[in-house]
């Protein structure tokens, strides 16, 4: 047998019909003011019930057809009904309730309408102003915090909720002296109060992690200052020449020249380089090689290849034995370098001078058998443009 699930809807209208009053032989009917409910439907009775104000879950200001709650309306009058202290009170008390509750800017509207009053009653104008600016703590609205403290302190200079909330209220801005000063003030008045001494420990933990983050960031500045430094007098010691061309190649962008001990000129320079194949047009990219390394270790790593690459036609003379490796010279010209000379000997020649492309080796690498045709091929001139492009 299938048992079919009872919806929470269809519930609740057996429930109503279950419940509906049926008078009996001889019983009197409903009162008159009752006798419509009898023939609505749960929803329509519900709404009704609504624009009862004791029974409203939300607001109803008309009579049903888009007139005037009556009711509602004497409830309002009645809200103002009374001396200006009494009014202000009861909405101070309505505004409590709503804080209590959670309900922040609800109780934000109770204190304004309380304020609103203007009963010239101190007291209570700084506990409206002092509770207002509680509910706009919670609603992270600090400045309108800090004003109503401000105007709380101007009536009584006693208020030591007032200290706290705007020490809080400036905490939470990065005011922090502002915040001290008045938290300080605060416990002149009341000197054992933990929540205010609280958040005075909170601010200095705050202020010593950014003076910590300062000081750490100060001294990571002068250590690159310092490294640039080492750097830039290793180069000019070694008599290496820098050309900076007008389009670097974007490989070379992210990559830099640096010192193996970024503080000891003497160490080892380690430097991006660009492994070009003119016969071929084709290039590799080494990110770091050293000064020391020779052009045979850098093409003992860019020949690890798979055996097809070296199958094509184009490369059957690109082997270790058969390629020939060339520098660019700061005048234009090419020079030989040997392929087990270290690099530096061609960037640190007094005559033929191999400079560094934006900070970058750059080395020619030529099958023996191509690169007499290559070398009459360069033009010097051509090679000093290239560079202004």
């Amino acid at each position: 047998m299938k048992i079919e699930e009872i919806s929470p809807e269809d519930r609740v209208i057996s429930e109503w019909e279950r419940r509906r009053y049926r008078p009996k032989p001889g019983e009197p009917e409903l009162p008159p003011q009752l006798s419509d409910l009898a023939h609505k439907s749960t929803d329509e009775v519900l709404k009704e019930i609504n624009r009862l104000p004791f029974f409203m879950t939300e607001l109803d200001e008309t009579d049903g057809e888009g007139g005037q709650n009556a009711s509602l309306e004497a409830l309002k009058t009645l809200a103002y009904d009374g001396e200006p202290d009494e009014v202000a009170t009861n909405f101070k008390n309505q505004g409590n309730e709503c804080y209590k509750a959670k309900q922040y800017k609800n109780a934000v509207q109770y204190y304004t309408q309380g304020l609103d009053v203007e009963c010239n009653d101190d007291k209570i104008n700084s506990a409206l102003l002092v509770n207002r600016a509680a509910c706009n703590l919670e609603l992270k609205n600090y400045r309108m915090c800090i004003e109503d403290c401000k105007k709380v302190l101007l009536m009584d200079e006693n208020n030591i909720k007032a200290c706290y909330r705007a020490g809080r209220a400036f905490f939470a801005v990065n005011r922090f002296d502002e915040a001290k000063q008045v938290l300080q003030y605060g416990l002149t008045k009341d000197p054992e109060n933990l929540s205010m001494k609280d958040v005075l420990t909170k601010i200095e933990e705050k202020e010593n992690q950014i003076k910590a983050a300062i000081e750490r960031k100060e001294k990571e500045t002068q250590l690159k200052q310092q490294q640039e430094l080492v750097l830039a007098s290793a180069i000019t010691l070694r008599k290496i020449e820098i050309i900076k061309s007008s389009r670097p190649a974007e490989l070379l962008e992210d990559t830099k020249i640096r010192l193996e001990d970024p503080l000891d000129y003497e160490s080892q320079l380690i430097i991006p380089a660009m492994i070009l194949y003119p016969t071929t047009d084709e290039f590799d990219f080494v990110a770091e090689v050293g000064e020391l390394s020779t052009p045979a270790e850098v093409l003992e790593i860019v020949l690890q290849r798979p055996q097809e690459w070296f199958e094509d036609p184009r490369h059957k003379n690109f082997t270790l034995k058969s390629l020939e490796c060339y520098m660019e010279t700061v005048s234009g010209g090419l020079v030989k370098v040997g392929k087990k000379a270290p690099v530096n000997k061609a960037l640190m020649a007094e005559q033929a001078k191999a400079p560094l492309f934006d900070n970058g080796l750059r080395l020619y690498v030529v099958p023996k058998q191509e690169s007499a045709a290559w070398l009459g091929n360069w033009n010097r001139e051509v090679a000093l443009a290239k560079r202004q492009m």
